[in-house]
């Protein structure tokens, strides 16, 4: 029996749905060049990463399945606790000063008030610069003897030599270097805000802080619990800065947990110690992400 091609061209049709939705295969050609290389690099690395994590592996030969030898390892690294409390440290050090400083460089801007224009560049500006280079740039500004800051201010403060200040030194590179980001993305949520609103504000005889407490605030916290969580992920996984800056000293006074990932990992080729490490930052950056995002839903 001989097939009418307009009844297989009819059939092709039909195979090309499902659940009675026509799927336009085009579209996802055209994201296979993403999807593609974020499957292999990305998930497939995660996945790999994992695995190693079980296992004891120098990149040389076969992993050997360990369990969880890796994991009773990492709690008994004091090392590993180190890392996670000066971590921690920035992040309370760095969270609070991007967000405050990023709104108010966006008022600023947002007001139009003199310069604005140049402090629109000029507060944005570093966060187009790779983080050696920032680290890079500080480290000349932060030296003992020689440094601009110490110069100018008359002091003598051994920012990246000492064990008590080198970590003020890598967060300080690490807030000017974030600020931009927060800067633009409150920016762009103060542009949306009705006039109307403030102005009605204003006539009800609230001055500029309630205006700003009472209607601006609640109209961009979506935009400042983004901020939070963007800059919180970003500074639990601080590295370049510390590996640039202070090397993780002295005396691991300013190592990250991703630095002491690296340094056992990639140096020491303790591929499941570090894997192990890693999993865990993951739990500790997605408990508290989570946590923050449940306090902010609670508050409005």
């Amino acid at each position: 029996m001989q097939v009418h091609p307009l009844s297989n061209r009819q059939n092709i049709f039909s195979r090309l749905r499902w659940q009675g939705k026509a799927i336009h295969w085009s579209a996802y050609v055209f994201i296979l060049p993403f999807v593609v290389p974020f499957l292999l690099f990305t998930v497939g690395a995660v996945l790999f990463g994992a695995y190693v994590a079980f296992t004891k592996w120098g990149i040389v030969g076969a992993p050997q399945w360990v369990g969880l030898q890796n994991f009773q390892d990492v709690f008994a690294d004091e090392q590993v606790w180190i890392a996670f409390w000066n971590t921690l440290r920035y992040a309370l050090m760095i969270v609070p000063s991007v967000v405050i400083l990023g709104l108010l460089f966006a008022l600023y801007v947002n007001q139009r008030w003199p310069g604005y224009i140049f402090a629109r560049t000029a507060f944005y500006a570093p966060n187009v610069v790779s983080a050696t280079v920032i680290a890079l740039v500080w480290v000349w500004m932060l030296d003992t003897k020689f440094g601009v800051i110490n110069q100018y201010l008359g002091i003598s403060i051994p920012w990246l030599t000492s064990p008590q200040w080198s970590i003020f030194g890598v967060s300080l590179a690490s807030v000017w270097w974030d600020t931009g980001l927060a800067f633009v993305l409150f920016l762009a949520a103060l542009q949306e805000v009705d006039n109307e609103q403030k102005e009605a504000a204003a006539l009800d005889g609230a001055n500029r802080w309630q205006v700003f407490r009472y209607v601006i605030l609640p109209l961009i916290r979506p935009t400042l619990s983004m901020v939070i969580t963007l800059q919180l992920i970003t500074t639990l996984r601080i590295f370049s800065q510390v590996l640039v800056m202070t090397d993780g000293g002295p005396a691991s006074a300013s190592m990250s947990v991703i630095y002491y990932i690296y340094r056992t990992g990639v140096s020491r080729n303790h591929l499941g110690f570090a894997s192990a490490l890693s999993l865990m930052l993951f739990l500790v950056i997605l408990v508290i992400t989570l946590a923050q995002l449940k306090f902010i839903r609670e508050k409005d």
